[in-house]
């Protein structure tokens, strides 16, 4: 790429807008996901017999059967959050910063 091209970018306020954006969204979804993930490793680590629970007399399926579907479908969850804000939001910027530097 040619310099020039790479300097206007940079200094484009939308470019820096969607740098900020993006960066603050990615790491709050992290940060949820690896809330979510860490706890469930935390009460598997420190009250096993939580997840150990029966989920009724006599029923051989425990709590942390549902509770660890809902920790992989929470992945799926945040990722189409991500998703849905990149396809909308992340890209209208994206197109106009490069509109804006093609002029």
């Amino acid at each position: 790429m040619d310099e020039a091209l790479i300097e206007r970018i940079q200094q484009n306020p939308k470019f820096k807008e969607l740098v900020h954006k993006k960066g603050g969204f990615s790491w709050m979804l992290a940060i949820v996901m690896l809330v979510i993930y860490y706890g469930f490793i935390l009460v598997i680590a420190f009250s096993p017999k939580t997840l150990g629970t029966p989920l009724s007399e006599g029923s051989i399926t425990t709590v942390g059967i549902p509770v660890g579907l809902l920790v992989i479908i929470s992945a799926f969850v945040v990722t189409g959050i991500y998703v849905r804000r990149a396809n909308s939001e992340f890209d209208r910027l994206t197109q106009e910063v490069v509109e804006e530097a093609k002029q």
